[in-house]
Formats: C-alpha cells, sequence, structure tokens
C-alpha cells in the first residue's frame, strides 16, 4: 500500500509546479485573511503542507522573517527552496530567500514540533486526512505548535467542491464544524470562500477558516 510520503515524492516527481492543481502564482486570499487577522510579521510561522505553495515567498516580501515550510515530500521542499532562491536574486532586502526559509522534512501525524509559532497556515493538508486517529494527531501538532494567540488558517475543498485532489479522496469542508472540532482551544474569528482556477481550467471551491487559540 502506498504511503502518503510515496505518493507525494511521485506526485512531484511527475509533474512540475504549474501541473499541480492547486497551483496559484500568489495565495492572495491566504495574504488577505493573514493582514486582516493581525499576525506581526515579527512573530515566527509554518505553513504546513506548503512544499509545492508560493506562501512563504509571499510572507517574506511582506517582512515576515521567520517562517517554516512543512511537507512530507523531499523533492516538493527542494524545488520551493530553488524556486524561491531564483525569484529572490536581485531584490533588495530578500537576498537567498530560500535559506531564509526552515524547511521541515515531516508527516504532520507523526511530527513533534520543537517551537511555537504566531501563525499556522494550511491550504488543503487537513482535508487529505480521511481516518480520524490521523485527525487527531494533525489536532495534537497543532495545539502543541501554537499558543493563546496564535492565528490558524485552515482551507480546504468546500461541501460543494472536488471530492478528489490528485489521485486521493478528500474530506470536504464546513467551517461551522471545522469550528466546532477545533473548540474550545481556538475560537473562529472569520472564514471565507474562493473559486479557485485550476491551471487547466477547471473551477475548484475552496472554504478557509481562521482561528485564535484561546488559552
Amino acid at each position: 500500500m502506498e504511503t502518503a510520503r510515496t505518493h507525494w515524492e511521485r506526485i512531484f516527481a511527475t509533474r512540475g509546479p504549474e501541473e499541480v492543481s492547486w497551483f496559484q502564482p500568489h495565495l492572495s486570499r491566504s495574504i488577505e485573511l493573514i493582514r486582516a487577522a493581525g499576525v506581526d510579521p515579527a512573530l515566527p510561522v509554518i505553513d504546513v503542507g506548503g512544499g509545492a505553495s508560493t506562501l512563504a515567498g509571499d510572507l517574506l516580501a511582506a517582512g515576515f522573517s521567520d517562517v517554516s515550510v512543512l511537507d512530507v515530500s523531499a523533492q516538493a521542499l527542494a524545488r520551493n527552496r530553488a524556486d524561491l532562491g531564483k525569484a529572490s536574486l536581485g531584490k533588495a532586502g530578500l537576498g537567498e530567500a530560500g535559506g531564509l526559509v526552515h524547511w521541515i522534512e515531516a508527516d504532520i501525524t507523526t511530527w513533534r514540533p520543537e517551537r511555537h509559532y504566531g501563525l499556522w497556515h494550511d491550504r488543503a493538508m487537513f482535508h487529505f486526512l480521511r481516518e480520524a486517529a490521523a485527525q487527531e494527531a494533525y489536532l495534537a501538532a497543532l495545539r502543541a505548535a501554537t499558543v493563546a494567540g496564535s492565528v490558524v488558517v485552515i482551507a480546504g475543498f468546500a461541501l460543494d467542491g472536488p471530492e478528489r485532489c490528485s489521485g486521493l479522496p478528500v474530506v470536504r469542508q464546513d467551517p461551522a464544524a471545522l469550528a466546532e472540532r477545533l473548540a474550545p482551544v481556538f475560537r473562529a474569528v472569520a472564514e471565507a470562500r474562493e473559486e479557485h482556477v485550476t491551471p487547466a481550467g477547471a473551477v475548484q471551491r475552496f472554504v478557509y477558516g481562521v482561528f485564535r487559540r484561546e488559552a
């Protein structure tokens, strides 16, 4: 049986950055929600499942200086680091941006965070976790990696979104149900929808939930 690691290594070995359905040049909705939540750029942030995401570069450009990216795929992380470094060349203040990011190769269901973060961002990782044990392991990592006041942004396919992604079934999300799942440790502060147009031209409906840790 194929593991999550081998599945995603295969995906990133056979597809370029713009060939995966979730690709966006910039995660505009995520940045918008992070700004609206008032996250201090001096705080450490982590993008879980962000191996192929452009968010790290956008956060550095916005003044964040302590950015971590976690992904189960070593290939995705290596490619992201190389692309970020190339994109940053010649940009004042960014330097070799790929070297400013902490790259964490790990499976979220077994990862044990060694520090706390002021922002936890997840665009479409949690929705791949269909088993209760995997979801509980994710939530345990989330609680261990955050403190009172930390902001959490979690996005995934909406109830009227696709049932599968990259060959895997997903759990479509309801912001109210997700808020209930995270309570009482995390309080819902905002939600949003997005109609993401894939590189192939299909429309994927996403929902975002924004939460703040209470204690």
